[in-house]
């Protein structure tokens, strides 16, 4: 912890300052509000002043000019390798020097797969994408995805086999398997435990369930910290047996979320996006679309697209459950005590009931069973089940209630039942709840395997560690959601010395040293012989279609017919009284970029700003204005955190919007072996989880310390300083007024101009993002980064503005209520002007225009003088300080895409609207002779946005999506009354509010 200046602002003066403006208020930052010193200053010192020096400015690029020169001369810019290479003696036919194969293939998280493309250099893997065919993804990726490359190529990845922290081998590890083999069969496996993740692969499935035939005393544990056993709980008390939930959203008009994140978590989060934002995009008839209602603890991105977000305690929301439910006609008794006004209640389920078998109710896995099955039986009761939402069998393998497995490890091992335990790819030694005391308990059995990418917590406690190779090097198969199955095919052979969890389980069996190919494609074929499935007219045929679409068809799960039992749903009200709970919450939650953890030691991910607080580098615990005032708390305060007997320090960061006396912890953070990247980073919220309460719990106490902590948050950086860059109205203002959002700005007229007029001939490249339908979930963010080379950083000079990102997504608050503003997202890249401001002050000619309207950038003609970034408005340009591309990491080289050139210190660097990708399109085209197709042309951020918020392509061809996009009347550009022409446009967002809740929110406020 590190001793740092406190803020001096006060909350009750921001309230006062909101209270006196007039207008739309949108602000970044409480420090913007305050106008904090630390503020000013950053802002004043975004581009300091150059150091002093005798050379004056001509006589220095005079001699750079001359030194660039004799550098072409000597070496082509180009470093040549010290060992002697050999090229291809007899190519692989497919291969093509220079063009990309892409592969069909899943990634597995959670359990459910989402299908993928992975473009593939001569043989590397270096970008992956949506499989555009593929139910789950639909061409769409999110972060975890677009950041998988990075893993792969991870230098600190485990590469060997490992026997009491000692180097040993794969043949060591088969030999005293067998042995213990020979120990099971004579007790038909008694003592023999394996542990895994949730599993949908139906291969290992099959496995699993003959290595249990073999040895029958021998039992298998499921568990995920981020499971879904309330869910599944919930639907058992609704059905009286397990289901998969499926959710339609392109056929709600009113959605309903309780503390549901559903456009950015869950399995199926990709297409619910998709589904959700088809309804609110700018060229919809306003008469289609949706409302959403949100009821959260803490700010999220759903709540951030939400028409009315209403912050309320997790503990809360079973209490909301149940008043909603009753005044939808469900017999309920009414709770003591609402959470808000019940006129505002009345009026969510009046709108509800105007839309029967148009709305639905969908409830975050945080929430009790009980609120779980309430909503099964409100979506009944209002006709939604069949239309919005319906049921299907479960996909999982082996659909337990996980923490219960878990819990019964941990007991069998406390009492000696357990022998052997195998650990397949989780790391329970991290993630399990505090009070299991897994890592003692653990620590009781005779022999200990783990097998995962990373030599990490629990490897580090077990007698072998097997490192496990990546999902792009190994052979298995995976369900969607919604029970299509993928076959997952490498993309590489293993870097290292790994095996895959088939081979692992194949070797139980005795079967040691079986290709993962053999053990999958054995399965399907019986599948086939028994024609389970089907799609050709032999197996080869089969099997050679199903690897290429990346999905086998028809095995998605059919709908099935249930009904609510209300009886044991009435039976639990009455067992369990609406009481409102008392004392201060604590929230648990996964974190937006490392999710449980497993994604520590990614650097990518570890830079990427958090969608709400826009933190880096670590978490934080989260508390809202009025708690932080209460407490006395600022921003970096350190705060211990007490709960049921145990104790965790922590900084703290105020969000406005989070749910008063609630305290929300991100878990992730905090491991001490992720990694050289991910290795004491933040704290370790799982060390206050329990098993009981795994989402929130009553009775925290947090206590103020005396000490400080540097917490880095880029909500700040690259500030435009309040002009109207988001235009927001409500569906009757732009009823009324369909040109508000170009009123708000001001477009000097053509003639105005000191630039001689060019006209475009063919190709004018352009942009338009709808803000309807940019979430800000921070894929496009990340998807540039891997297709574009761009390097981490680390928070230290993140903290002084020099992050490298080409997109940053900013994040404003809007309103006077510090309690609960509106929340809105907008991407910025660079704007591609017309009229460049950084064009006519580089000294150089390193960043010209293109005939096709492109802002370009020539990396070997720029000397560093930054006259370019400091002359943007748009704070878009991003300079190399320091060598901050790893120039020596022989397995990051291979991550990165050759069509892009990776660039030294002290080069300036920004977006390019992927010119490699808008040069391949155009070497395609005059190869067959035509001219470049609307929509050929999908840049990296394009392409990854699960929502399709962003859409790029020629402006000369008025057919195009983009030039409609430029025509719509809501589209605009931000400080376009500099008279900078931007290429990059936005569409103006929209809310669709209930005006019955807003008069009452109105009439709250007077």
């Amino acid at each position: 912890m590190t001793v740092e200046r406190r803020p001096s602002w006060d909350l009750a003066a921001l309230r006062a300052r909101l209270a006196g403006r007039r207008g739309r208020v949108f602000w970044r930052s409480l420090e913007e509000l305050a106008e904090d010193p630390a503020f000013l200053a950053f802002l004043k010192s975004e581009f300091p002043t150059p150091a002093p020096t005798e050379v004056d400015r001509r006589a220095f690029l005079k001699l750079m000019g001359a030194s660039l020169a004799l550098a072409g001369l000597s070496s082509a810019c180009t470093r040549q390798p010290l060992e002697q290479i050999f090229p291809y003696t007899r190519a692989p036919e497919e291969i093509i020097p220079g063009q990309p194969l892409f592969y069909a293939t899943a990634m597995v998280l959670g359990g459910f797969a989402r299908g993928i493309l992975v473009e593939s250099h001569m043989g590397r893997p270096t970008k992956i994408e949506g499989n555009p065919q593929h139910p789950s993804s639909a061409g769409a990726t999110d972060v975890f995805a677009q950041a998988a490359i990075l893993t792969l190529y991870d230098p600190d990845r485990s590469q060997v086999v490992l026997q009491r922290g000692g180097i040993s081998t794969w043949a060591a590890f088969w030999g005293a398997l067998a042995v213990e083999r020979e120990r099971w069969g004579a007790t038909r496996g008694a003592g023999l435990r394996i542990l895994t993740e949730a599993v949908t692969s139906p291969t290992f499935a099959d496995q699993m369930r003959r290595l249990l035939v073999r040895f029958p005393e021998a039992r298998w544990h499921v568990y995920e910290p981020i499971a879904r056993d309330h869910q599944k709980a919930g639907a058992r008390l609704a059905f009286g047996r397990l289901v998969e939930t499926q959710y339609r959203f392109r056929n709600a008009r009113v959605v309903v979320s309780l503390e549901a994140d559903f456009l950015a978590s869950g399995p199926d989060h990709l297409r619910w996006a998709r589904e959700f934002i088809a309804r609110r995009r700018a060229e919809t008839e306003v008469a289609e679309w949706n409302r959403l209602y949100v009821f959260e603890s803490t700010p999220s991105l759903t709540g951030a697209m939400a028409d009315h977000r209403f912050p309320m305690r997790a503990s809360q929301i079973e209490l909301l459950a149940r008043a909603l439910a009753r005044r939808l006609g469900l017999e309920v008794p009414e709770p003591e005590v609402l959470p808000l006004d019940p006129r505002l209640l009345e009026a969510v389920a009046r709108d509800l009931q105007r839309h029967r078998g148009e709305s639905l109710i969908v409830v975050g896995e945080s929430q009790p069973p009980l609120v779980h099955a309430l909503a099964h039986a409100m979506n009944e009761a209002l006709g939604n089940v069949g239309r919005t939402v319906f049921y299907t069998e479960p996909v999982e393998a082996e659909p337990v209630e996980q923490m219960a497995s878990l819990r019964e490890l941990a007991e069998d091992m406390e009492a000696g039942r357990v022998e052997a335990l195998f650990i397949l790819g989780a790391n329970p030694v991290y993630t399990a709840p505090a009070d299991l005391q897994f890592a003692e308990r653990m620590d009781r059995v005779r022999l200990r395997v783990h097998l995962g990418l990373y030599a990490d917590e629990t490897a580090y406690l077990c007698h072998w560690h097997l490192p496990e190779s990546h999902f792009l090097e190994a052979w298995s198969d995976g369900r969607a959601p919604d029970g299509t199955v993928t076959i997952l095919q490498p993309l590489i052979a293993p870097l290292y010395g790994t095996r895959s969890a088939h081979e692992v389980l194949a070797a139980l069996l005795g079967q040691a040293e079986r290709p993962g190919y053999e053990i999958v494609r054995e399965y399907w074929r019986r599948q086939f012989d028994a024609g389970r499935v089907g799609g050709g007219a032999d197996f080869e045929t089969f099997w050679r279609t199903v690897v290429h679409d990346g999905l086998i068809p028809g095995t998605s799960l059919p709908p099935l017919s249930v009904s609510v039992r209300w009886e044991a749903i009435a039976a639990e009200l009455a067992r369990r009284p609406a009481r409102a709970s008392e004392g201060m919450e604590i929230v648990f939650r996964p974190d937006p970029t490392v999710w449980d953890g497993r994604f520590a030691n990614n650097g990518w991910l570890q830079e990427l700003p958090k969608p709400l607080t826009k933190l880096t580098w670590d978490n934080a615990a989260l508390v809202s204005p009025a708690m932080a005032e209460r407490l006395g708390l600022q921003n970096g305060d350190v705060v211990e955190i007490r709960y049921r007997d145990r104790r965790v320090l922590a900084p703290v960061w105020i969000l406005p919007g989070q749910a008063p006396e609630t305290v929300t912890v991100h878990l992730g953070y905090g491991r001490w072996r992720a990694g050289r990247v991910g290795s004491h980073i933040g704290f370790n919220a799982y060390r206050m989880r329990t098993s009981e309460a795994p989402w929130f719990g009553v009775g925290v106490e947090l206590r103020r310390t005396d000490r400080r902590y540097t917490l880095v948050s880029t909500q700040d950086h690259h500030s435009m300083e309040g002009r109207h860059l988001v235009r927001v109205a409500t569906l009757d203002e732009y009823r009324a007024n369909p040109k508000f959002a170009r009123e708000l700005g001001e477009d000097p007229p053509p003639e105005l101009t000191l630039y001689p007029e060019h006209r475009y001939e063919g190709y004018s490249w352009g942009m338009v993002i709808d803000l309807n339908a940019c979430i800000g979930c921070n894929a496009c963010v990340v998807a540039c980064q891997a297709e574009n080379n761009i390097p981490v950083v680390g928070k230290r000079e993140v903290k002084i503005g020099r992050e490298m990102q080409w997109i940053r997504i900013d994040r404003y608050f809007e309103g006077r209520d510090l309690e609960n503003p509106d929340i809105y997202h907008q991407p910025v890249l660079c704007m591609h002007c017309d009229h460049a401001p950084c064009e006519v002050v580089c000294p150089t000619g390193a960043t010209v225009h293109s005939r096709e309207g492109l802002n370009q950038m020539t990396y070997n003609r720029c000397v560093g003088t930054r006259y370019c970034s400091n002359n943007c408005p748009y704070k878009v340009r991003r300079f190399n300080f320091r060598l901050y591309a790893d120039w020596a990491t022989e397995t990051l080289k291979m991550q990165r895409n050759p069509d892009v050139t990776v660039r030294s210190r002290g080069v300036m660097e920004k977006c390019t609207y992927c010119v490699q990708r808008i040069n391949a399109a155009r070497i395609r085209a005059k190869r067959e002779d035509r001219e470049i197709r609307d929509g050929e042309i999908v840049t990296a951020c394009q392409q990854a946005c699960p929502t399709e918020a962003i859409v790029f392509g020629n402006l000369n061809d008025p057919g195009s999506r983009v030039a409609r996009g430029k025509a719509h009347v809501l589209n605009y550009g931000i400080l376009t009354e500099l008279n900078t022409r931007p290429r990059t446009t936005y569409l103006a967002r929209l809310r669709n509010p209930n005006p019955e809740v807003v008069a009452l929110l109105e009439e709250g406020r007077s």
